[in-house]
């Protein structure tokens, strides 16, 4: 950047000088406010807006969460590589994905069909099949899950019990344990992330549930100790616990005129959420550098629902 220099007499300066001076810290900070809304332009003004050239792995990615996070990270610049069961839902949202900026090269998605609750050599060489789409994994987002039968605790068969748990919780250690594996000996810094939910929560816990609670539990537990095993490594390990939000999973219940109602009282915001902004934007943080200090936490996406102080749904 040019700067100029103005030479000063020991003499006042004239009205004329004060005018040019003016005139020039005027233009100077026109062209500083210029070239930061270039910066912006076309983005988000938060520094973790973009996340240009990332490569994030995103599991569960065919529908749901999954699938509108991944759409949210190609918009904010990264090449995402989503990972489901479902090769022909994967197919168009990477169709979808590419449709969204025509001419742009880096607005790419290479799909890696998998399935969570495989043995652990499927499971590796699936994540193997990501990392070499692009050479890299900069973020995990371990979205798959399943939600299982409602029964009493003394009902559960174990068939039911080790399908939720080795889909919920094997599975995504496994997810990680190889990911991280490989961002390790690349000497890369890493993001993962684990959406889990509020179910994982003492106040989330719900008559019926006790595969899925217990193995969000875990979830959490295991956020932490990855943490603790994974910081000498700068790969950084964090937990999303989100409440229930508009989807298109939950859009059949969403209509549901008695839902308002528990919101009235279950709700401190007396609202539910939809997964944007409310969990992209969290995302996109916790994948930027704006995070590097940021490691072992568990954020809550709820709206409040969960606060003491607040009725708990099951008892309504």
């Amino acid at each position: 950047m040019q700067t100029t220099k103005l030479a000063l007499s020991n003499h006042s300066p004239t009205t004329h000088q004060i005018e040019s001076w003016g005139f020039l810290f005027f233009s100077f900070q026109l062209s500083r406010v210029s070239a930061a809304a270039m910066a912006v332009e076309g983005g988000d003004q938060r520094p973790w807006g973009r996340l240009d050239g990332k490569v994030v792995m995103v599991t569960g990615a065919s529908s749901g969460i999954g699938r509108d996070l991944c759409l949210d990270l190609a918009k904010a610049g990264c090449r995402v590589v989503p990972a489901a069961r479902r090769a022909d839902r994967l197919k168009t949202l990477c169709d979808e994905i590419r449709a969204s900026r025509p001419g742009d090269p880096s607005a790419t998605a290479v799909a890696v069909v998998l399935d969570v609750s495989a043995e652990e050599a499927a499971i590796a060489a699936a994540v193997r099949k990501a990392w070499d789409a692009f050479g890299r994994i900069d973020g995990l987002i371990n979205n798959a899950g399943v939600r299982g039968a409602v029964n009493s605790s003394l009902n559960w068969s174990q068939e039911e019990w080790d399908s939720v748990v080795k889909t919920n919780l094997t599975g995504l250690w496994l997810v990680s344990k190889h990911v991280c594996r490989l961002m390790r000996d690349a000497k890369l810094k890493g993001s993962v992330i684990n959406v889990s939910s509020i179910g994982g929560l003492r106040r989330g816990y719900k008559h019926g549930a006790i595969a899925y609670n217990a193995s969000k539990t875990a979830v959490h537990t295991v956020t932490e100790v990855m943490a603790l095993d994974l910081g000498a490594y700068n790969i950084r390990v964090n937990a999303i616990a989100p409440g229930l939000f508009k989807s298109e999973i939950t859009s059949s219940l969403m209509q549901k005129k008695w839902l308002s109602r528990v919101a009235e009282r279950t709700v401190p915001l007396r609202t539910f959420g939809t997964t944007d902004p409310a969990i992209t934007m969290l995302v996109r943080y916790l994948l930027h550098d704006s995070s590097e200090y940021i490691s072992g936490n568990v954020f809550i996406a709820d709206a409040g629902t969960t606060l003491p102080g607040i009725p708990i749904f099951s008892s309504l």
